[in-house]
């Protein structure tokens, strides 16, 4: 299931980037955070790709949404400027970001190649 980030549960699940500049992933398993808007037309075209992939990826993957609208300092923490922006967090290694619209399988290649995780 895609779950909601607001400001607090994105310190606690994912980087508590207020008290470190250094990243440091909170999570116990990879995660995919959309960042997107409500009124965004091709997050639209994104959410209903996720919502498959959650159940497809379901305990190998966290995937996660955070509207820039309303989480303005998050968003502004993680310099988005234009959405949705993508970012992909292996359980080691450094996040990656990608921007746009992405298909249903540059989500799954994005999986295997960065996340390291296959159905």
């Amino acid at each position: 299931m895609v779950q909601h980030l607001t400001n607090e549960t994105f310190k606690e699940k994912v980087f508590n980037y207020t008290d470190s500049k250094e990243w440091k992933f909170e999570g116990d398993k990879p995660a995919v955070i959309d960042f997107y808007a409500d009124w965004c037309g091709p997050c639209k075209m994104v959410s209903p790709i996720l919502d498959e992939l959650s159940t497809e990826f379901d305990g190998k993957i966290d995937i996660y949404k955070v509207d820039t609208e309303t989480e303005r300092e998050l968003a502004g923490a993680f310099g988005i400027q234009s959405i949705p922006s993508i970012l992909f967090i292996p359980k080691d290694g450094q996040p990656q970001m990608a921007q746009g619209a992405l298909p249903k399988d540059t989500f799954i290649r994005a999986f295997k190649d960065v996340l390291k995780v296959e159905k």
